[in-house]
């Protein structure tokens, strides 16, 4: 009796780069759509602002906004800055209509965070599911 054995294991790996890279569309979709949703809106430049890239080489996404912002509505500035390190005593500036505005800073909306937060674990079972299917294949 003989034994023939043969080595499957690029087909393997083909197989879940495929799954992961699927996986890393949905999610990032999800989480793009989740975080517009929780984006405050004043003008709405913000709001459709925010972009997801996925690198299929390393299997990441990057999910952000381009507009500064996105950083001040996330952490806050001034005296409410998150970790206490923004500008204190606050300050006057003039807004795109000339008007003139005094401000101690902006309130952190943590909108990304709260998104993550929000599906983080519907984001979890579904990766766990497509790795799952690799096993019924």
């Amino acid at each position: 009796m003989s034994v023939m054995f043969k080595n499957n294991t690029m087909n393997v790996k083909n197989a879940l780069n495929e799954k992961a890279i699927a996986y890393l569309y949905e999610a990032s979709g999800e989480l793009l759509h989740e975080v517009q949703a929780n984006t405050r809106v004043d003008t709405g430049q913000l709001k459709g602002s925010w972009r997801y890239k996925v690198n299929e080489g390393d299997l990441e996404s990057v999910i952000g906004s381009p507009l500064e912002n996105a950083i001040w509505e996330e952490f806050g500035t001034g005296e409410y800055a998150v970790g206490g390190n923004g500008r204190k005593g606050g300050w006057f500036y003039v807004d795109a209509k000339g008007k003139g505005h005094f401000t101690r800073g902006k309130k952190p909306q943590h909108g990304f965070k709260n998104a993550f937060d929000s599906i983080k674990d519907v984001l979890i079972r579904r990766a766990e599911s497509i790795l799952g299917e690799m096993g019924e294949e």
